[in-house]
């Protein structure tokens, strides 16, 4: 085993640098790639902190690549939907692109509908990142930096941020995001991966995927999907993942209001337990490959989204096109519009304090 250095790590997780390819305008980009024995492996791009390749066995030992994404760096560019994408400064939406810190208000670009949207039209998705290091191990790690300027979106502060991707030979892959600021600003950082346990090459929807999330409430939606301030128990509601059940079992339910606004799932799940302790989020098994992912999370809220508004626009990496319900989405942040509601977990960030989101990626294969 080699590690990105040319020495030999025995019994260590690989990893290596290369080159994933050149953007239009001359920027070569970067990649991290970490390989274990057990059949995992994923890619990072450079750009925007991409995970373009995730490999994961199934029960019977075979590795298939299990997220969506581009063959090419450009088309991250082109055709941008947030395929396995570093997203920020803050993820998910802001209501009419406002917020105040301090009695000054700020005015974000609104790039969804009236709303603010991962940082809007040039978020953290689409800038080069540095990959400062690659490292062999046990575990195997890669960590990227990018420096967020004073103004940039509209936001306030130098904010330094750094997302180390940590693979070990458990089969779990830990992503962590910290941030620091020289002014007083909001952060919300996450990973906009879309899984298809079955394989990202398959003919096959996420709505036979069986999920499991550990939220007995969640936060409904007004017509533009920002949350009206409501915490609603999912008791007896198509919201109800408690215990296991099929994505697209109740995603059509025309009797649901909220099902009707969001064209399917996109609401924040409250996760239960201390916000700040790494705990179980969410579990989901693909019966035909039985390949199992299972999310840990130290934020308060996970956005679940099942693929809604992927409408064959736009085609991946193994020449598939994307349709609607072809991947599903898990987002450990805090919640939506959180800025403006005092109620809500807070997402401000203070120089001195440092903003930390770990998740954790756990698969493996039930027999």
């Amino acid at each position: 085993m080699v590690n990105s250095l040319g020495a030999s790590v025995a019994g260590a997780v690989e990893a290596r640098r290369g080159e994933f390819g050149t953007l239009a305008d001359g920027r070569k980009v970067e990649s991290a790639e970490l390989a274990n024995a057990k059949g995992m492996s994923v890619r990072i791009l450079a750009l925007g902190g991409v995970i373009q390749e995730l490999k994961a066995p199934d029960r019977n030992g075979k590795p298939a690549d299990v997220v969506l994404g581009y063959a090419t760096a450009q088309q991250y560019l082109d055709q941008p939907q947030y395929f396995g994408a570093t997203v920020g400064r803050y993820a998910n939406r802001i209501a009419v692109g406002k917020f105040s810190l301090d009695g000054k208000q700020y005015q974000l670009e609104t790039n969804d509908g009236p709303n603010h949207l991962h940082g809007g039209k040039q978020g953290f998705d689409k800038v080069l990142w540095k990959i400062e290091s690659v490292s062999a191990g046990s575990p195997a790690k890669a960590v990227l930096t990018y420096t967020s300027a004073d103004g940039e979106g509209g936001y306030p502060g130098r904010l330094q941020v750094t997302a180390t991707y940590t693979l070990n030979d458990k089969n779990e892959l830990s992503i962590e995001y910290r941030a620091t600021t020289d002014k007083p600003t909001i952060v919300n950082i996450t990973n906009h991966s879309y899984f298809n346990l079955a394989g990202e090459a398959t003919p096959t929807d996420v709505f036979g995927h069986r999920l499991t999330l550990f939220a007995s409430k969640y936060t409904p939606v007004n017509a533009t999907l920002i949350p009206t301030g409501e915490r609603r128990a999912v008791a007896r509601t198509a919201f109800d993942f408690t215990k296991p059940h099929a994505i697209g079992e109740r995603v059509r339910d025309g009797r649901d209001e909220q099902l009707r606004i969001a064209r399917g799932y996109d609401h924040n799940y409250i996760v239960d337990g201390e916000a700040g302790q790494l705990r179980p989020a969410a579990r989901v098994e693909e019966p035909t490959s039985g390949r199992v992912l299972e999310l840990l999370q130290s934020a308060p809220g996970v956005q679940f989204y099942s693929g809604n508004f992927l409408d064959a626009t736009s085609t991946g990496k193994s020449k598939r096109v994307y349709r609607q319900g072809d991947g599903f989405c898990l987002e450990p942040q805090v919640f939506p519009d959180s800025p403006n509601r005092s109620d809500f977990p807070s997402a401000r960030l203070n120089p001195g304090q440092t903003y930390v989101n770990t998740m954790v990626l756990r698969f493996s294969a039930a027999p």
